[in-house]
């Protein structure tokens, strides 16, 4: 049986949230290399490396395998933003348990599945990590009344703007949940306690207070600049040397134009994948779902949104790669 002691250098789980236009985006681009999953469009304004925009909870679990299988494309894989992400996540579990909302199993049970499928993400993140690459989780910040058990009154709190079974799981799975906001001053304040506000510069909170959720196991001051430079040295980079020259990122190859019909979500995914319209339409029909010819404009949007796009991972796209390698279509 081994036993070591001493610091473990590993990869950082980093979360940084607060309110829009704070910088949050701009502060993930300072860390090591980063390769954005940008489920907001957020990114424009920056030179990074990002995936295309995941138009589905699928296709975001597959950029997330894709950087688990080249751990040299980046050091860093940024998810901006983490609500977004749990919005996709939402619409997935919607679409395959064919529910009106995330609320109609009642009594909890749907928010109680979202946990559990956003737990899908954090434990592929996980291997991400194992790959000695930092993740980073930026979210925005809602302000929600929080009652204080056995005490009188409430009072206004930051919080991370996610369902309330998803982001405690999500400050647990961190290292460090960074609170970013405008640090206000009070000046000129009168005899009634009056004053005029002013400042606004922009800081990190590391620590937690009544007011706000935070956290670090880095020692790090309670307040910070909001700047990389301020934690940068926690943050893990690899050893490795690096080239000049940047991992390229291949580009799918040329399909055929699909119909315009077609949910983006579902293009994402065959143009990700090379699958073109026959080998849909040959699954399709291999399953039983429709006879062979039927257009894809007769499908029922149910079934793209629950079955295609919904169960890709889960046996189309492997059936369809059979069939390429084997020549065979097999359920």
């Amino acid at each position: 049986m081994k036993i070591t002691s001493g610091i473990v250098k590993n990869a950082q789980k980093v979360v940084i949230y607060g309110p829009e236009g704070i910088g949050k985006t701009t502060l993930a681009s300072r860390f090591p290399k980063p390769l954005f999953i940008d489920t907001e469009g957020s990114t424009k304004h920056l030179d990074v490396l990002r995936f295309d925009r995941p138009e589905s909870w699928t296709m975001l679990l597959e950029e997330v395998s894709y950087v688990i299988g080249h751990p040299d494309v980046c050091d860093t894989l940024v998810v901006d933003t983490a609500d977004w992400a749990e919005a996709l996540c939402m619409q997935h579990l919607i679409a395959k348990n064919h529910w009106q909302s995330i609320e109609t199993p009642g009594y909890g049970r749907g928010y109680v599945e979202l946990m559990e499928e956003f737990g899908r993400l954090l434990n592929q993140l996980n291997q991400v990590i194992g790959k000695r690459i930092n993740v980073v989780l930026t979210a925005h910040a809602i302000m929600r009344k929080f009652e204080q058990p056995d005490e009188i009154g409430a009072y206004d709190r930051w919080e991370l703007k996610l369902q309330k079974k998803v982001a405690p799981v999500v400050k647990e799975w961190a290292d460090a949940v960074l609170f970013a906001n405008y640090k206000t001053y009070v000046i000129n304040k009168t005899k009634e306690g009056k004053g005029k506000a002013t400042g606004g510069e922009r800081v990190l909170y590391t620590s937690h207070r009544p007011v706000w959720d935070a956290k670090n196991r880095w020692g790090l001051p309670d307040e910070l600049p909001l700047q990389y430079e301020t934690f940068g040295d926690h943050i893990y980079t690899k050893n490795e040397e690096k080239t000049e020259e940047d991992v390229a990122i291949q580009e799918p190859k040329q399909h055929s134009e699909l119909p315009a019909t077609m949910p983006p979500a579902l293009q994402q995914l065959m143009k990700k994948d090379n699958v073109t319209m026959d080998e849909l339409y040959d699954v399709v029909a291999a399953r039983g779902y429709y006879p062979t010819g039927t257009p894809f404009d007769r499908f029922d949007p149910q079934f793209v949104e629950g079955v295609l796009i919904g169960a890709w991972n889960n046996g189309l796209l492997k059936a369809i790669q059979e069939y390429r390698t084997e020549g065979k279509m097999e359920f």
